[in-house]
């Protein structure tokens, strides 16, 4: 019940911009790098690059709901002999302000989940779930194209390994700067 309130909210603030301008959609990519530490491993971190593919839909003065694609390149061994790369997909609603200025700052908050591949005799893959927070600012290059930089902090939540494991919590820090095409 919970999650289609959510969704309900999401949609309707979407048409609540009062100006002339139409909502778009927009697809864009981001590249980026991210550090991650572990809650109840202070010597566990690791740093890469990642990359994000997104499509959304809405006003970059205003309001606006992503879905993403996360691709991080993980060179660990955290949780096997060596952890494959992480493959997210993240759903964000998005506050952006006009502010009369050459930038529109903005925020976001949302949920994600995603999933790598093991080198482990019990499992093969391991899967996560992510509360996500993020801020930045959009530079309009035109109506239709804009860059956006930005800095992602994510909660991730790790599926167990086995039944007698305590629940494995990683933060992620990142920044990341991208292109927006909107049509």
């Amino acid at each position: 019940m919970k999650k289609i309130l959510l969704i309900l909210l999401l949609l309707t603030s979407l048409y609540s911009y009062e100006d002339d301008v139409e909502a778009k959609i927009y697809t864009g990519i981001s590249i980026g790098y991210m550090n991650e530490s572990f809650s109840d491993q202070q010597d566990t971190a690791h740093s890469a690059e990642m990359l994000k593919f997104k499509i959304g839909y809405g006003v970059r003065e205003a309001y606006a709901v992503e879905f993403s694609l996360d691709y991080i390149k993980n060179e660990t061994d955290i949780f096997s002999e060596e952890d494959g790369d992480k493959y997210g997909l993240n759903v964000e609603l998005i506050k952006a302000f006009d502010w009369d200025i050459f930038i529109n700052p903005y925020f976001k908050a949302g949920f994600g989940a995603g999933y790598f591949h093991l080198k482990d005799s019990q499992k093969d893959s391991l899967n996560y779930g992510s509360f996500n927070l993020g801020l930045g600012f959009y530079i309009p290059i035109n109506e239709h194209v804009d860059i956006a930089i930005g800095y992602d902090y994510k909660y991730v939540s790790y599926e167990k390994l086995d039944t007698i494991e305590d629940d494995i919590n990683s933060f992620i820090n990142g920044g990341y700067a991208g292109v927006n095409v909107r049509f």
